[in-house]
């Protein structure tokens, strides 16, 4: 009985320890995947802005995506320049189809 009463105290506190390594290990994972979602994102709303202002107009598939990379991107934490890009993408034309 006593050795349960020496030994149960260390156990539980090695086993917390552990698991609050694994917490902070999955929150790192978390951190970068995040990380590297957003800067994908951020490459693909410079693409989309820089081909579409340069034609002045674009098509409404292209604007419903640009807004949802936008959204996703913004719910990351991104903004700053992304966001005059958005405004400027809202001042498009539509391109109707022909």
């Amino acid at each position: 009985m006593a050795t349960y009463k020496i030994a149960l105290p260390i156990v539980l506190t090695s086993l917390m320890g552990y698991i609050v390594w694994l917490l902070k290990r999955q929150k790192k994972d978390r951190d970068a995947n995040s990380k590297g979602t957003m800067l994908l994102l951020r490459v693909q709303l410079i693409e989309y802005h820089d081909k579409y202002t340069k034609l002045g107009e674009i098509p409404s598939y292209a604007y419903q995506n640009f807004m949802e990379m936008y959204e996703a991107y913004h719910a990351l934490g991104g903004n700053g320049m992304v966001t005059k890009m958005h405004d400027e993408i809202e001042e498009l034309h539509l391109k109707r189809k022909g």
